[in-house]
């Protein structure tokens, strides 16, 4: 009994084979620039994400310092303003 193999599929097979190695760079290339466009996308949020932290403790400290202006009493700032009105 003879092994041979259709021609037909033997042809199929090397087309397949072929087709496969043709897809190969554009696979990685697209996987190369999807990987890289996630990396991007998460650098930006996280650059939001850091600008909102620090926009909440600037505001935090701007409402303390006002808070301790405030806790002065009132003739302690009329003679603080008072001294900086004469030296201007």
């Amino acid at each position: 009994m003879a092994d041979t193999v259709n021609a037909a599929i033997t042809d199929s097979v090397t087309q397949v084979n072929t087709k496969v190695v043709g897809e190969t760079p554009a696979m990685a290339m697209g996987n190369l620039l999807m990987s890289t466009s996630q990396a991007l996308s998460n650098a930006a949020h996280n650059a939001t994400s850091a600008q909102q932290q620090a926009q909440i403790t600037m505001q935090a400290a701007t409402v303390q310092g006002v808070n301790s202006l405030m806790s002065i009493g009132s003739s302690v700032v009329g003679r603080s303003a008072e001294g900086i009105i004469e030296k201007g």
